[in-house]
This record gives structure tokens, C-alpha cells and sequence, in this order.
């Protein structure tokens, strides 16, 4: 049977990872419940088989229409626009209003899981990052994310017995692919160093990560993770790929401004983002080993 049958799955935020989550927990047996403000993604889950509770995360008028105490909870919500603002709407007032909630319930969440970013790195110059280097000097929207990181850290064992914090390099996957798009639209110049390297991890195995975490032994808590797939690619040497996969001309960044712009217009700087710890705990090992795995299989769909 598996692990996730006739267990109660809350998810914050139900969007690209989240809703890939949902169906994932619903085709093994959870009961998923869902919160979200769009009424055209509720009807949406709905039909899938999701519990839909329509409210604003960072309110709390949904408190009492949720039980609390789930098996599992996800905050997998994404920032409501790419300003300081924005990011701190979405991720430290969710953060509070989740935390709440869950204090309400007659016992812990039993397993919390929060999707954040590798944004919260402040490390450039090639540097090789894990788990373990240091958050201090991060961009204005990293560090939001790094208090909602400890919103959660810091929460009691009665209100979250046990937590994961998973750092997620940069998505791509079905449907959420920009670069592949602007080759196909017919763009040949683009912005960005393309020396930079682009650490990536693709939607389904962030789903996959996550299942990981809910097999994780009991010994196995209070863990942060990041989630790459450890095969780090220029931007030049990906869309040089793409664009010989679709037989398109060879992209130049001739003129280009240094760096690769994240949200909030802070530069990415150029690292190598590591997993192995989660790959060691818990033995997770990524579908699409690297960029040409992952969007091979996108080009197929096409």
C-alpha cells in the first residue's frame, strides 16, 4: 500500500509544482485538499479530484474550513508579483497564516514541506554550493524567502512535528519553458552572460523530491534540501542545443549585459548548485539527469 493511501494532503499554493503534486498524491490514495484564491484553477482541481477551499492565503477566514492537524502539508506558493512586496505577501504572511492554521488543530501537522529557492544563495564566482553555505548577504527577494525559511524552522513540535525545506533550482517542465519559446518565436539575440551557468531542476522531479520526503525515515526531519539536477549547462551551450534541435540559427548574446536576471531584476550570479544531500538521506535521484533529458522529452511533445 502506499505510504501517501488514506492520508490527509494539504497544499498551499496549487499552481505548476503544486498542482503536479496533487495529482501525484491523488493517484496514490491521499485525500488532497487545496487552497487557492482563482476560481478557474478551483474548478480545475476539482475535476481532478481535489478538495477546493477558495481564500487568501495571507487571511484567515479559511482557517475554519480547513481541518486542521493533516497528515502533510506543502507550501508550494509562488510570489504574487516579482517586487520585495510581492514576495513577502505570498511567502512570510502565508507563511504566518499556514503556521496558524496548523496551530489550531488537538495535534501537529505531521509532515510539513516548503517548496523555496535557491535564490536564497548570495554565492557567485563559480562557487560550488550546498546546503550548509551561508544566506547572509542574499538579494532583497532571497532574503524574504529566507525568513519564511525560518518561520517554519522555528516552529514548535506541537504545531509541526516534523519539517523540509527544499531549495529548488530553476524550474522547468511542461507548459513552462521560455527559452525553447522565444527560440520558436523567432528570437536570435539574447540578454545575460552566456557563460553563466543555469542550475535547473525539472517540475517532475521536484514532485518526485517531495514524494522522497514522505518516505523519509522518522530519524530523517528538520532537513533542508536543494533540488538540482546537478548538471549545470551555460546559457550559451543550452540554447545552442535548442536551437540545432529545431534547426533554428545559433543564438548570439553579442551586446548583452553580464548576468541573467532573476525575479526582483537581481542578477543570478554564476554557481554550481549541489544536491547531494538529499541524494545521500533519503535517495532521490532526478528522471532527467540534465537539460537535454528534460527538454528532449518537451521537444517530443511539441
Amino acid at each position: 500500500m502506499s505510504l501517501l493511501a488514506q492520508k490527509h494532503f494539504v497544499i498551499f499554493g496549487c499552481g505548476y509544482v503544486g498542482g503536479a503534486l496533487a495529482d501525484a498524491a491523488l493517484a496514490q490514495g491521499a485525500r488532497v485538499t487545496a487552497l487557492t484564491r482563482n476560481r478557474e484553477k478551483a474548478a480545475a482541481l476539482a475535476q481532478r479530484g481535489v478538495e477546493v477551499v477558495l481564500g487568501e492565503l495571507g487571511a484567515s477566514d479559511w482557517h475554519n474550513r480547513i481541518e486542521a492537524g493533516a497528515d502533510l502539508v506543502a507550501n508550494t506558493v509562488s510570489a504574487s508579483d516579482s517586487s520585495v512586496e510581492g514576495y513577502r505577501r505570498s511567502y512570510v504572511e502565508g507563511m504566518r497564516s499556514i503556521l496558524a492554521w496548523a496551530a489550531r488543530g488537538t495535534r501537529p501537522v505531521g509532515t510539513f514541506f516548503y517548496t523555496s529557492s535557491t535564490g536564497v544563495y548570495p554565492q557567485g564566482g563559480g562557487a560550488i554550493v550546498e546546503e550548509s553555505a551561508s544566506t547572509v548577504g542574499a538579494s532583497p527577494t532571497g532574503a524574504v524567502l529566507v525568513e519564511a525559511e525560518n518561520l517554519l524552522r522555528a516552529a514548535p513540535s506541537s504545531v509541526v512535528a516534523r519539517w523540509f525545506v527544499l531549495r529548488l533550482a530553476g524550474i522547468y517542465g511542461p507548459g513552462r519553458h521560455h527559452l525553447l519559446n522565444a527560440l520558436r518565436a523567432g528570437t536570435t539575440q539574447f540578454a545575460g552572460d552566456p557563460k553563466f551557468r543555469m542550475n535547473l531542476a525539472h517540475r517532475d522531479d521536484i514532485v518526485s523530491a517531495l514524494l522522497a520526503c514522505v518516505a523519509a525515515p522518522p530519524a530523517v526531519r528538520n532537513e533542508i534540501f536543494n533540488v538540482s539536477d546537478d548538471a549545470p549547462a551555460t546559457k550559451a551551450e543550452l540554447l545552442g542545443w535548442l536551437a540545432r534541435e529545431l534547426n533554428l540559427p545559433a543564438p548570439s548574446f553579442e551586446g548583452a549585459a553580464p548576468g541573467s536576471a532573476r525575479k526582483g531584476g537581481v542578477p543570478t550570479p554564476d554557481r554550481i548548485i549541489r544536491s547531494e544531500k538529499i541524494r545521500r538521506l533519503l535517495g532521490w535521484t532526478p528522471r532527467f539527469l540534465d537539460f537535454r533529458a528534460g527538454y528532449a522529452e518537451l521537444l517530443r511533445e511539441l
